[in-house]
This record gives structure tokens, C-alpha cells and sequence, in this order.
């Protein structure tokens, strides 16, 4: 369940209207950089959203380097773009080795760090959200004919996914109301 988020702030505050979540989709296993790439190639393929007047990129020298690919694709060369690392906090920019380094105590620092603990935040609640749907995934959800409410009524008949095991045919009949539904189920769950 990779994702990744996009916030945005305006006025130097969080626009949640704006914010967008992204499940990652064509990267196999942990890839930041073509996680960052493919993200950032939806993000800017988009029309009907504005454009950046600033991108911070969550990471440090090799993630710039790649959102730079990807917004250079899209024409977007001109729009300003700094990676924020996250251990010291340290900016990098295209075409500098060296980081910009900005005072603890400096407003800047504070909204670069709101905004990449709110990235964050959208981000991990977004993940969470996909692996409780993944967690509570059923048998029945592979079964067509049997939504919710069947799955409520069975459940509520039979106790258990064992108990519906156990149960006849006819009994299961009774409960869906159609043969074969029931004989998919029995099928699909097998025999005690």
C-alpha cells in the first residue's frame, strides 16, 4: 500500500480543499524516486488544478533531482523547487551542492516543517485508511451476489464463517433467497 500526498498551502497556510492523496501504482516494492516520479507525473498531468508557485519535494539532493526530471517534462522549469532533507532540515536547490541552511528559530524553517509534518500526516492517514479496508476484507467480498447485507444476514445466522461452513444448502437458501448465490457460497467456503 505505497502512497503518497500533496498539500498545499496558501498564504503560508493549509488549503485542505486542495489536498490530493496518491496510491502508488506502477512501482513493485519500495522505489522512492520512481514513487516521487510517477506522483509527480499525475500530479502535473493534471489540468484543472493551478500550478505551484513553489514545490517542496519531501527529501533531500537524489529526490530534487528527480522531481526536477519530471516538472522539466512538463514545462514547468521555471516553477522553483527545493528539496527539504529531513535529518537537519537542510534545503537543496537545482544547481547547488551546497544546502541552504536556515536558523532553528526562523519563520521560514517553521512553515517548511509544518508543511512537510502535515504532508506526512495526510499521507500515513491515507495509508492507514487502505490497510484497514485490506484488513477487513472478507471471503464473501470474492463472491458476487453477496454484498454487505448478505454478508450481515449470514453472519448473523450462522455466527461465523465456520458456522455457515456447517450449514446445509437449504439453510443458507433460506437466509440469501437465491440458489445460486447459495451454491457459490457453499462452494467458495467449502464443507466443515
Amino acid at each position: 500500500n505505497t502512497v503518497a500526498s500533496m498539500v498545499v498551502f496558501t498564504d503560508g497556510k493549509a488549503d485542505n480543499k486542495e489536498y490530493k492523496k496518491f496510491r502508488i501504482r506502477t512501482v513493485e516494492g519500495p522505489n522512492d524516486f520512481a514513487s516521487m516520479e510517477e506522483v509527480l507525473g499525475r500530479r502535473f498531468k493534471m489540468k484543472d488544478v493551478p500550478q505551484p508557485d513553489l514545490v517542496i519535494i519531501d527529501g533531500g539532493k537524489g529526490q530534487l533531482s528527480s522531481a526536477l526530471k519530471i516538472l522539466s517534462s512538463y514545462g514547468l522549469g521555471d516553477t522553483p523547487v527545493f528539496g527539504l532533507a529531513k535529518k537537519e532540515e537542510l534545503l537543496f536547490r537545482e544547481g547547488s551542492s551546497q544546502p541552504i541552511f536556515i536558523p532553528r528559530q526562523d519563520k521560514a524553517l517553521f512553515i517548511l516543517r509544518e508543511l512537510r509534518d502535515e504532508a506526512h500526516r495526510f499521507a500515513i492517514s491515507y495509508h492507514r485508511q487502505l490497510r484497514g479496508k485490506e484488513m477487513t476484507a472478507s471471503i464473501f467480498d470474492e463472491i458476487e451476489g453477496v454484498g454487505p447485507t448478505r454478508k450481515r444476514e449470514l453472519l448473523k445466522a450462522f455466527g461465523s464463517i465456520n458456522g455457515i461452513r456447517k450449514a446445509s444448502l437449504d439453510d443458507i437458501i433460506g437466509i440469501v433467497k437465491n440458489k445460486k448465490v447459495a451454491m457459490k457460497i457453499k462452494d467458495v467456503l467449502g464443507e466443515e
